[in-house]
């Protein structure tokens, strides 16, 4: 069950990669106001979303504690994200303020993540 486990969490941080990486690269183009969504950004979003899912019922079939209210505030920050990635993916361009949310999100995500134990 830990190889399954260790797996899942490797590929949850392949999604965050691709989330944070496709708003890295586009910080610059964010300042020239031109940024946009990239599917990147869309599949790693929805990658985190997948295997988080699958974590937490891995954790609890292996009788882990899971800090429900933990996953419930990095369920809430995805759900915002993913909402606003998929709905912007085809503009051309997309507005700082949104851009500059979801690189924020995608962070206070990553740092729940972390620090919270």
């Amino acid at each position: 069950m830990d190889v399954l486990i260790h797996v899942f969490v490797a590929l949850h941080i392949i999604g965050i990669a691709s989330l944070l990486g496709g708003f890295l690269t586009q910080m610059k183009a964010m300042g020239d106001g031109t940024a946009r969504f990239t599917p990147a950004m869309l599949h790693g979003a929805l990658t985190m979303l997948v295997t988080g899912a699958v974590l937490v019922g891995l954790n609890q079939a292996d009788d882990q504690t899971v800090n429900n209210i933990k996953i419930g505030v990095k369920l809430a920050l995805l759900v915002v994200i993913l909402g606003l990635v998929y709905v912007k993916r085809d503009d051309e361009k997309v507005e700082k303020s949104l851009f500059a949310l979801v690189g924020g999100l995608t962070t206070v995500n990553v740092f729940i993540a972390v620090l919270w134990t």
